[in-house]
């Protein structure tokens, strides 16, 4: 008889090994948000220490986003053939290292090093994290799961906001750097001891020692050890790249890879501009502050509630229908222009756009195999990060032409919707 740990997680009661794996892997996201943000929290101190230009802070936010592209891309695959949690843990350890070197930067090319650097660790993680959260968990509760391990991503942007507003005044921006990679290499010994390897890798990649690591994880999840390994036919490809263009996945993945272009495109809008933003539709500049942290909290419930309905009412018809009502309440967003309503408006955005977006990774998680799921979701996220890049772009450029505010959420209300309708329609019979 074939074994088959999925019907097996499936049918078993969850157990203290899968919830410990979901905690490392929420944590790990949370740090990821922390990362990611504490350059925007850092930078108006640092322009003002080096008396330099928004315009060149803009390459060093660049840099990072360049960096956390192509880790997606390029770091996160390898994870299919060294094993998740390898690569969880050297993200991990590049991120630590960098942002905490980063305190010590006294040029902007340091930072454009140190935040490139520490993008490949970032990028990373988030690919690696979706996919062995969709491995350790029963079918049925698993697109919950996934989005509870991606809503740690804007616990910890809200969180490290809530730090830096202290410490920042305080201390300078270098020890907020230095909070943060301390905090980030801490994680190093949870992954060690904590994080377990994803079954599905131990059976197909069979590295050295696979079954003995593996039957060590079974007994742990009562399930009977096996006595001896499968027999698979191994990939030809070393990063099975190619495999997402093939046959069966060649109309998914372009669907998604669309969906997710767009999708990051509204949402990168949103959050590369919020205070602006929230300063022209008439808050005061204090309230203006807050409109991040607001948005990053309707996220985090966002992607709770997302991950319940996806659930239990499928995933495809779940985000289609949240990313199409996210682009509708962004095209009527003039109606509340002048108005401290804004900052309820602000909170349903990251609602909508973040528990669209992260229901996405699910999705990818759920579309490919366990031989190539990493690759996948990285590449998949990756071609999301191209929007990113592009959606703050063209806010700049309609921004500084004139247009007003009630005309760009009309514009960027587009993706947001298209984003929604792409995914109702993604052709997979993994999907519900």
């Amino acid at each position: 008889m074939t074994f088959n740990p999925k019907a097996l997680i499936d049918k078993n009661p969850m157990t203290g090994l899968q919830y410990a794996t979901i905690f490392v892997c929420f944590l790990m996201n949370m740090l990821d948000g922390m990362d990611v943000l504490v350059i925007s929290y850092t930078a108006p101190a640092i322009a003002k220490d080096w008396d330099i230009s928004p315009a060149a802070l803009g390459t060093v936010f660049s840099s990072g986003l360049f960096g956390m592209t192509l880790g997606t891309l390029f770091l996160a695959p390898f994870a299919d053939k060294i094993g998740r949690k390898s690569i969880i843990l050297i993200s991990g350890i590049i991120m630590g290292v960098c942002i905490y070197l980063t305190s010590y930067s006294t040029s902007i090319t340091h930072l454009l090093i140190y935040r490139f650097i520490s993008g490949l660790g970032i990028g990373s993680m988030l690919a690696s994290t979706a996919s062995l959260a969709s491995e350790y968990t029963p079918n049925k509760t698993r697109d919950f799961w996934v989005s509870f391990v991606i809503s740690g991503y804007p616990v910890g942007a809200v969180l490290s906001g809530l730090v830096a507003a202290r410490v920042i005044p305080n201390d300078g921006w270098q020890h907020m750097f230095r909070i943060a990679g301390i905090a980030s290499m801490f994680s190093v010994p949870l992954i060690l001891f904590f994080l377990s390897e994803s079954i599905d890798f131990y059976l197909r990649a069979q590295p050295t020692n696979a079954l003995e690591k593996l039957n060590k994880i079974l007994v742990k999840m009562n399930i009977q050890p096996i006595e001896a390994l499968p027999i698979v036919e191994k990939l030809k490809s070393k990063l099975p790249v190619d495999q997402l263009l093939k046959s069966d996945f060649r109309k998914p993945t372009i669907q998604l890879w669309a969906a997710l272009f767009m999708a990051f495109a509204a949402l990168y809008f949103l959050t590369s501009w919020i205070p602006k933003l929230a300063k022209d539709a008439g808050l005061s500049m204090e309230l203006a502050i807050y409109a991040g942290t607001i948005f990053n909290l309707g996220a985090f419930f966002g992607i709770i509630t997302q991950g319940y309905f996806s659930s239990k009412y499928g995933l495809k018809k779940t985000l289609g229908v949240i990313l199409v009502l996210t682009g509708v309440l962004m095209a009527s967003f003039g109606l509340f222009v002048g108005s401290d309503i804004v900052l309820l408006i602000f909170a349903l955005l990251g609602f909508g756009i973040q528990g669209g977006f992260v229901g996405l990774y699910a999705l990818s998680a759920r579309l490919y195999p366990t031989e190539f799921r990493t690759t996948g979701v990285g590449w998949a996220m990756g071609a999301g990060r191209l929007g990113g890049i592009v959606g703050p772009t063209l806010a700049g450029f309609l921004i500084a032409a004139g247009l007003g505010i009630a005309t760009n959420f009309l514009i960027f209300a587009l993706p947001a919707a298209l984003a929604g309708i792409i995914t109702s329609r993604i052709d997979s019979k993994e999907i519900s």
